[in-house]
């Protein structure tokens, strides 16, 4: 233990946060937990749901969590992928040689659980918010608290944001037809429309609904009532796939819907003098790949695997050593910024309408679709995040 009490002090409520705090736990690290005392709440209804990867399923494992979370997930053993005229791109658990592409888990599940877990971790504490490093009661603060976060202005840290004039809209569904494991996105211009294949409220037959429109539309949308909300999504979809449509079947609502506004950012610092951020208080990305979390919890099992190291290398170094930050940083600025440049340029690149760009887009996925070495790097790149 430092002089302070505690090796880091975590600060945030949401899945990196909590991750990051059971990731150092189990390396023996004395943990700080400084969460808002919102988060001590009654647990708020979520729609949302999250893609998985291959790492961050293997770090949930490694936390203990994953067993539990489990039957709270669906497999994605396929995906297709839609253009506007034509382009169509698939990918399959069994190409790429993995037993599932991703997993869909339920957002309101996973934070349960990893709170749970966190009840009983040995050397995690909980204290009141902080605002800096001074005054957090450890030499390291990682800051997890997501876009909005206080302590990252605090910090003097800017965060330069690009909105897209979107709005995220989700919600659950149910479909008459079984999904089969099938996860499927329409790139419509200028809206992005995702179905991802759900075990809840039916099993073999939900979906997790994200749908990027402009911000116009989907408050449009939200103003609907569920019947007129359902056939405007039946008939995106028929005037999008008809194919598609038919695969998936009626689909009616089975929650409320939920909605956020959808930008891209990054923050001007990801380490300074005694803090680090982690998750979206260090960047954001568009949701079209499904990446956001697994960016977050790819930084944590980074910034963990860095202070494993450098506390075996240089037992006498502080938590907050700038040339372990620094590691990390230079590990995850290159793979972020990567992802981030792929969302944002695949929603630009659909989101213009001029005949030759639509031509060019469609006839580029179709050639994807028939280069096999490339369509295994993208996937490979997205499983790994």
């Amino acid at each position: 233990m430092t002089a302070k009490g505690f090796d880091v002090c975590v600060s945030g409520s949401g899945a990196v946060a909590m991750s990051l705090a059971l990731a150092l736990s189990a390396q023996g690290w004395r943990v700080a937990w400084a969460r808002p005392e919102s988060a001590v709440a009654a647990p708020r209804v979520d729609v949302r749901t999250y893609a998985l990867n291959a790492r961050a399923v293997a770090l949930l494992e490694r936390l203990r969590v994953w067993p539990a979370l489990q039957p709270h997930a669906t497999p994605v053993w396929d995906m297709v992928i839609r253009g506007d005229d034509g382009g169509q791109l698939a990918f399959s658990a069994w190409q790429q040689q993995v037993r599932e592409l991703t997993w869909i888990v339920d957002a309101a599940a996973l934070e349960r659980l990893l709170g749970e877990a966190l009840r009983f971790a040995a050397g995690v504490q909980g204290v009141p918010p902080v605002s800096s490093p001074a005054d957090a009661p450890a030499p390291l603060l990682a800051v997890c608290e997501g876009k909005h976060s206080a302590t990252r202005g605090a910090l003097g840290v800017s965060f330069e944001r690009q909105d897209y004039g979107h709005m995220g809209v989700a919600a659950r569904l149910r479909a008459s037809v079984p999904h089969q494991g099938v996860a499927r996105q329409w790139f419509r211009s200028p809206d992005v429309l995702a179905l991802l294949p759900f075990h809840d409220p039916e099993l073999g037959a939900s979906y997790g609904l994200v749908w990027s429109v402009p911000t116009a539309r989907a408050e449009a949308l939200l103003a609907l009532d569920d019947a007129a909300f359902e056939a405007e999504l039946m008939s995106a979809l028929a005037q999008s796939d008809p194919e598609g449509a038919q695969a998936v079947g009626e689909l009616s609502l089975a929650s409320a819907r939920a909605a956020w506004p959808l930008a891209l950012a990054q923050a001007e610092r990801w380490s300074g003098p005694g803090w680090v951020l982690l998750g979206d208080a260090a960047h954001q990305v568009h949701p079209l790949a499904g990446q956001g979390l697994n960016l977050g919890l790819a930084d944590v099992d980074t910034l963990v695997a860095e202070l494993g190291h450098a506390r075996k290398t240089f037992p006498w170094r502080s938590p907050a050593d700038a040339r372990t930050l620094d590691r990390y940083v230079r590990r995850r600025m290159w793979p972020t910024r990567a992802m981030a440049g792929l969302t944002d340029g695949l929603l630009h690149l659909f989101a213009d309408d001029r005949g030759p760009v639509r031509e060019l887009r469609n006839t580029g996925m179709s050639l994807v679709q028939r280069l096999g070495p490339v369509k295994h790097w993208l996937v490979g790149r997205a499983l790994d995040a």
